[in-house]
């Protein structure tokens, strides 16, 4: 599907209010157990999101100014800021995903036309421009949303979002040799690569297995099991 900016500010919006919903629901002492990331507890996920929206404020400067602003000033930085941040008090961390989140808000409003289209780079060295910004974020936010193993699931997250981010994730998985056939949707997808392997499941299931979460909800052709993939995001 083509999504538009308004689609990615909408998702980004509701993404935002899923996943400050979930962590609400979540007991202080819970955050400092593991989520569904591993390695990560509760508290390494909400620094990295706040953390994340710190480093898209970087890209928005970028599309504002034109002066190039990495998301990020080393290859080490973000993993290191997140362990550091993981360490603050959870009534800080839990100021922090509100404030950050607000603060993103109101660096990508003031973005005009020409700013948008402003070419920018992702951490991973994609060159994009500044419509991909909030797409970005609001991945971030609702899958996050889920991965605090809260209140969250897959199963939550709207439709079109879901149909999206199977698209984004199926163009960076090529070479796996996937079929997915949503059972809720009127769409499949092809993933190039040797042995294609065909995977049934809602448009939910095959998003939270192609990115890389535990599910129930696929299968393979004839219910038979599908193949393991790697984390994304």
């Amino acid at each position: 599907m083509t999504r538009s900016r308004a689609d990615s500010l909408r998702w980004m919006a509701e993404g935002t209010t899923l996943l400050l919903g979930a962590l609400q629901a979540v007991p202080d002492a819970q955050l400092s157990e593991p989520c569904a990331l591993p390695g990560w507890s509760g508290k390494h996920l909400i620094a990295h999101v706040s953390l994340n929206a710190e480093a898209l404020m970087n890209l928005a400067t970028w599309a504002r100014t034109g002066v190039e602003t990495p998301m990020y000033s080393s290859p080490t930085q973000r993993d290191d800021d997140i362990e550091r941040t993981a360490k603050l008090p959870v009534a800080e961390l839990r100021d922090r995903v509100v404030e950050t989140a607000v603060a993103l808000d109101a660096s990508l409003a003031g973005l005009t036309e020409s700013q948008w289209a402003q070419p920018i780079r992702t951490r991973q060295g994609r060159e994009v421009t500044g419509e991909e910004i909030p797409w970005m974020r609001s991945r971030e936010v609702m899958v996050h949303a889920v991965d605090l193993a809260a209140s969250v699931g897959f199963g939550d997250l709207p439709g079109d979002f879901l149909a999206s981010l199977i698209d984004d994730i199926a163009a960076k998985r090529d070479g796996e040799g996937l079929v997915l056939v949503a059972t809720d949707q009127d769409r499949r997808w092809t993933i190039p690569g040797e042995p294609v392997n065909e995977v049934h499941g809602t448009a939910a299931g095959l998003a939270a297995y192609l990115s890389g979460r535990e599910t129930s909800d696929v299968a393979g052709a004839g219910g038979g099991l599908v193949p393991r993939l790697g984390p994304w995001l």
